[in-house]
């Protein structure tokens, strides 16, 4: 079972990737709105695994991985694109991003991801 931070802007986003973490079995410790806000309750949390969206306000989700990243490289974060953002998904995986998965969320896909970095 991982603890988990989910990132998103979309209030939504965050209730669906919620609900499938839990009924894969895993806890949801924390949900942020914005990449500042991502930074300051991993740091608070230390959760095992932060799912981030790419573009929010404030602070977008590839600025808030290097910040989470340069205070503790081993973070393991998996980004959430939409389609057609490959650049930023590609700058998110430089700057130390696990892997990725593509809105609309599918179950699967998320359960592939997570047992790969697991």
């Amino acid at each position: 079972m991982a603890r988990i931070l989910v990132t998103d802007d979309a209030a939504f986003m965050r209730m669906q990737l919620k609900n499938i973490f839990q009924s894969l079995g895993h806890e949801v410790v924390g949900e942020a709105e914005n990449g500042q806000v991502a930074i300051d309750m991993y740091n608070e949390v230390k959760p095992d695994l932060v799912t981030m969206d790419i573009t929010m306000p404030e602070l977008n989700g590839v600025e808030a991985v290097k910040e989470i990243k340069k205070h503790d490289p081993n973070a393991t974060i998996v980004m959430c694109s939409a389609m057609g953002q490959q650049q930023m998904v590609l700058e998110a995986i430089q700057a130390g991003a696990k892997d990725f998965i593509v809105k609309p969320f599918d179950q699967d896909r998320i359960k592939q991801a997570i047992e790969k970095i697991f």
